[in-house]
């Protein structure tokens, strides 16, 4: 079979899956923003929650803020990241209500 490009320069992974919503294997386009964090949860059917931790500067106090946001994501089985795994997440077209980003690496 061969590999498809998604338009990232990402790691494909190794085995092969038939889930029509995997970005390498299935018929889900991703665009937009891409973004890195950490796999909070696994424990939904094939949806993941990654978190991301930005540095914030406020001008006032003249220090940095540690601000976490969550997002909830797509898992292909082909990736199938776990809890703690770190993963790059790519925007896509909304697969339900609350997620429209998937997993197009783990690192």
């Amino acid at each position: 079979m061969t590999k498809k490009s998604i338009g990232y320069e990402t790691k494909q992974p190794e085995t092969v899956c038939k889930d029509d919503k995997c970005p390498y294997h299935g018929t889900l386009p991703v665009r937009g923003i891409v973004i890195s964090g950490k796999v909070i949860s696994a424990k939904m059917q094939s949806t993941v929650v990654v978190e991301r931790e930005i540095l914030k500067y406020v001008k006032k106090y003249e220090r940095y803020s540690k601000i976490k946001r969550t997002y909830m994501a797509h898992s292909p089985p082909c990736i199938a990241p776990k809890e703690g795994d770190y993963v790059t997440i790519a925007e896509c077209r909304p697969i339900s209500k609350g997620v429209s980003f998937v997993v197009i690496e783990k690192r």
